[in-house]
């Protein structure tokens, strides 16, 4: 239940996408406002303030998809510049409050849902064609509906759901061994500027890891918490038994971090706390699913 607006607003200025909040209700006439004033350049990125596995994201080419979106959505959200870079990863970050320097414990590759054309089949029937891509059909249909229809030209290549999110048909492939020194030093420089962070997910677009390891031509997409997944699980080279092993050895991080935490003054949640952070939860999700079902 945090929202990605305020977690922006922690980042050292212009590390990620500019970025604003559009509150429920506003009318196409004020955001269009806001849009102008903030001198916001389409193609935008539109994703709820509170969001979940990468539902109710769209890119946004021009106003008229804005006001499309905002007929739609049914939460606050966030408008954001779309950061044009090729390559987007994870970087999973941890460090131990008191110490001066984290680590990475974990880098996730994303693949694109990219398609190249053959000049002869439609969008559709590259989609339906692809073992991972045509799981994501039916959600295809309701985003592009008739421009399934168009063929792409030989050797085009088209670029479907351009965001790194694993619900919505990127592939992720552990890139851990991309962890080194240089890297680990330009994380942690941005890290340690944001408030009382120990434990979390960077999603980052950036032009090549050597730019990323030099701190140049990248955007930070999105920091998550402690609600984090070390998502280079998810590369389907592994088994069940490495990621039951990750998950376990990052819940310890997060153990460590907690109690020392707790010594430190930093209260926990109490349990009447917790619950109704669950139930609000819930009842955000509902609303995240019916934006997807219309």
């Amino acid at each position: 239940m945090e929202s990605k607006k305020e977690i922006y607003d922690m980042l050292p200025e212009s590390s990620y996408p500019k970025t604003i909040k559009i509150k429920l209700g506003s009318t196409p006439e004020q955001v269009r406002d806001e849009i102008k004033n903030f001198k916001l350049i389409f193609p935008l990125i539109a994703k709820p303030d509170i969001g979940l596995r990468g539902m109710a994201i769209q890119k946004l080419d021009t106003f008229a998809d804005v006001a499309t979106y905002i007929t739609k959505i049914n939460v606050d959200f966030i408008l954001q510049e779309y950061i044009d870079l090729p390559l987007e990863a994870g970087i999973f970050y941890v460090r131990i409050p008191g110490e001066a320097e984290g680590i990475i414990t974990g880098i996730v590759w994303k693949e694109f849902v990219i398609v190249e054309g053959n000049g002869v089949a439609s969008l559709r029937e590259l989609i339906e064609t692809n073992p991972r891509f045509h799981l994501q059909l039916t959600a295809m249909e309701k985003l592009y509906d008739s421009k399934l229809d168009y063929i792409p030209k030989l050797n085009e290549f088209i670029n479907l759901v351009p965001y790194g999110n694993h619900a919505r048909g990127s592939k992720f492939t552990d890139a851990s061994s991309r962890i080194n020194k240089k890297l680990t030093s330009f994380i942690n420089s941005i890290c340690t500027k944001v408030p009382k962070f120990h434990y979390g997910r960077l999603d980052i677009r950036f032009k090549s890891f050597e730019d990323l390891e030099d701190g140049k031509n990248y955007s930070i997409i999105e920091l998550n918490g402690a609600g984090s997944d070390p998502t280079h699980i998810y590369d389907p080279s592994h088994s069940i038994f490495f990621a039951w092993s990750e998950i376990m050895r990052h819940f310890k991080y997060l153990y460590k971090i907690s109690t020392v935490n707790m010594k430190a003054g930093i209260r926990c949640l109490t349990i009447r706390e917790g619950l109704s952070m669950l139930k609000a939860n819930r009842a955000h999700i509902k609303k995240l699913k019916a934006f997807s079902d219309q």
